[in-house]
């Protein structure tokens, strides 16, 4: 079984389609480590504020299975298969993480670059991974998140996922 954590973010109906999300990553992985939800303004274009969040599960699915279904379930949400990179979207769903791989795997970057480049990705992905190494920089994600330029603005935010309040947590701020 492989350790995987990935990236969700949503602007358009983000209550929505994060629930969404969540939904079907329990059914297809089971348990769930969920960071808290955070607002964060829209990077690279003019956009919607942004919800985001990471999301931590086991699976034995190789890599290049998995990004097929994180992108069957981007699709089942309305997310415009070739539409700009930055646009308003209903649902994005990135790997960031697969155990402690390193390099493009089955098409897909691992570790993801924006875990170094985004705050909205990185506090997150600290917050339920904050012991893991990055495998490339061989520092934890707590410890380059204590380290982060802070300058782009986030804020946790309370949401409600089956009924239960999934954010703000208190681990890593």
């Amino acid at each position: 079984m492989a350790e995987v954590y990935v990236s969700i973010g949503s602007n358009i109906e983000p209550e929505l389609h994060v629930t969404a999300a969540l939904d079907a990553l329990q059914d297809h992985f089971g348990e769930l480590q969920v960071s808290s939800v955070f607002e964060s303004e829209s990077v690279g274009f003019e956009g919607d504020c942004f919800l985001n969040l990471v999301v931590g599960f086991n699976t034995c699915l190789p890599v290049g299975e998995l990004s097929l279904l994180l992108k069957q379930v981007e699709s089942e949400n309305g997310r415009v298969k070739n539409a700009p990179k930055f646009c308003s979207r209903t649902l994005d769903i990135d790997i960031l993480t697969y155990d402690d791989r390193v390099g493009d795997v089955d098409g897909v970057c691992l570790p993801r670059s924006e875990i170094l480049e985004n705050a909205f990705v990185l506090w997150p992905l600290a917050e339920v991974a904050g012991g893991h190494m990055h495998p490339q920089v061989l520092k934890t994600y707590s410890q380059l998140w204590k380290a982060f330029n802070r300058s782009q603005k986030l804020k946790p935010v309370d949401f409600i996922w089956q009924g239960d309040k999934v954010s703000p947590m208190k681990s890593t701020a």
